[in-house]
């Protein structure tokens, strides 16, 4: 019985192409599955982040009937509402009050706090580590507290009736501030101040010159922490600001209008658009910085 020789090159062709785009196929179904596994859990925590949002946008855009109805979807887009609020409150006003607490404030923190941080991070002085334990003890100190005898200073001066009383201790510093410099400051190596101080720097240049280019994603960091606190202060100007329509924030002028638009929640639903918006656009644009220098403040303690 002799044996059939097939010649190689005549034998069917494999079908090579057609598993290699299965393979292909299934190792991208892999991957999708397991970008799934390993992202779930942060794409179920931001649905839950931005579900609020969602609901707010759509019930701005609502009518006054369908508003917090068992339609979700708005029937007709009302984009008028949102004119509808300048009309029916100062929202300029109090978006201009704002703005000057919150850019005074942030300014005046940083500058106040930045040579405090630097001094309690690179000078060898008795009583140190007292001072940076009196730093940590006002970060725990709640503000109610000493909200009275302050208050009452202020009264004394005839600064009650405005923001300035919220506005001007910002000169003297902000404990958390200082803290949080303080922590990225010390992570600085020492050679860099010792050799401006060799070239003749005195502290002050040595600490424009040499240490505030290196300290740039803390400084932001702390200006923003600063900012977004004074934008949504509620305590402070309800205080201070009194009764007056002209000196109030939108914090504070939100909750006023909710109270004479109680009704209206497609109106008060638009008012919390407009206010909310520009923190989230800031945070949007400023987030890679923000969390740059807070994970850099927590390297060294």
């Amino acid at each position: 019985m002799s044996a059939t020789i097939v010649d190689p090159g005549t034998a069917p062709p494999r079908p090579v192409a057609a598993h290699a785009r299965r393979d292909g196929v299934r190792a991208r179904r892999r991957r999708v599955l397991v970008w799934i596994a390993t992202h779930a859990l942060a794409v179920a925590l931001a649905l839950m982040f931005l579900a609020p949002v969602v609901f707010i946008g759509l019930t701005a855009l609502m009518t006054d009937q369908q508003a917090l109805t068992s339609d979700l979807w708005p029937h007709s887009w009302n984009w008028d509402n949102f004119a509808v609020v300048f009309e029916k409150s100062m929202l300029l006003r109090w978006t201009a009050n704002t703005l000057m607490y919150a850019v005074l404030g942030t300014v005046f923190t940083v500058v106040s706090s930045v040579p405090v941080a630097y001094a309690l991070a690179k000078f060898r002085f008795p009583g140190r580590r007292l001072a940076f334990l009196l730093v940590i003890t006002a970060m725990m100190l709640p503000p109610q507290v000493i909200a009275v005898p302050i208050y009452l200073v202020w009264a004394r001066l005839g600064l009650t009736d405005g923001l300035w009383p919220l506005i001007l201790p910002m000169l003297l510093g902000d404990a958390f501030s200082i803290f949080l410099l303080r922590q990225f400051l010390v992570t600085i190596p020492r050679d860099y101040t010792d050799a401006a101080r060799v070239d003749g720097c005195s502290d002050v240049t040595t600490l424009i010159r040499v240490v505030l280019p290196m300290a740039r994603p803390a400084i932001a960091a702390v200006a923003l922490f600063q900012f977004f606190y004074c934008w949504n202060d509620y305590y402070g100007p309800l205080l201070y600001a009194g009764v007056e329509q002209d000196h109030l924030t939108l914090s504070l002028g939100l909750a006023t209008f909710k109270a004479f638009h109680s009704v209206q929640w497609n109106l008060t639903m638009a008012a919390t658009l407009l206010v909310t918006a520009p923190v989230i656009i800031v945070f949007f644009f400023a987030q890679r910085v923000f969390i740059e220098g807070v994970t850099l403040t927590g390297v060294k303690g």
